[in-house]
């Protein structure tokens, strides 16, 4: 009975889907003027695609070594995971946060929260907008959900750090501020992008994730 009921997760371990590059919901030029198409393409079918490419890379040295026993290279191989996962994580997200019809404000249920947690809209968008411009080096803003004390919380986490696998935060809306997301058109001054960036923010897709991540 026990043997029976270690082949299904050995199973899935041995057909693991490869994960895959998610379309955009929108075309690349679709959020211009305020992110331009060349960074766009770039940053979807060239930083988001090797974040891809190298997670599954990761992934089946990992299942090699696990089916070998061999703990040193699973070891090893958590950096790798960590930063192509939470890269590929990160982007999943970030394109959804975007759309040529966003800006504004949320509406509803997000922004009672936001108001209650963080004052006032404004607050909060000048709170976050400060975290992310303090970023030092690569690295992502984001917005989050702290299921246990049931608030909105800000953080920044650095690199391709995932929001809840290092903090415990589920995200609802990431900033990237990495410079592949915005040099091209601004150059080294990151709040300009930052203050550019509000214009696209899809507060429908946030607002989703706040309502799936309080049932």
């Amino acid at each position: 009975r026990s043997s029976a009921r270690l082949v299904a997760p050995l199973g899935c371990l041995i057909s693991r889907q490869k994960h895959t590059l998610p379309d955009l919901p929108y075309d690349y030029a679709a959020l211009e003027p305020h992110i331009n198409a060349e960074i766009m393409q770039l940053h979807h079918s060239k930083h988001h695609a090797t974040y891809v490419n190298n997670l599954n890379v990761a992934e089946e040295k990992y299942k090699e070594a696990l089916a070998k026993g061999d703990v040193t290279t699973q070891v090893s191989l958590q950096p790798a995971l960590k930063f192509n996962g939470g890269g590929h994580i990160n982007h999943t997200i970030f394109w959804t946060n975007l759309s040529p019809n966003g800006g504004g404000e949320p509406k509803g249920e997000l922004m009672e929260a936001i108001k209650r947690d963080f004052g006032s809209f404004a607050n909060f968008k000048e709170k976050l907008t400060a975290v992310s411009v303090g970023v030092q080096g690569s690295g992502w803003g984001w917005l989050g959900y702290n299921k246990e004390q049931g608030r909105l919380q800000i953080a920044a986490c650095a690199n391709q750090d995932p929001l809840q696998g290092t903090t415990g935060l589920i995200p609802l809306l990431g900033i990237d501020v990495w410079e592949h997301a915005y040099y091209l058109q601004y150059k080294n001054v990151r709040p300009d992008y930052l203050k550019a960036i509000w214009n696209v923010i899809n507060w429908e897709n946030v607002s989703s994730r706040y309502a799936t991540c309080k049932k």
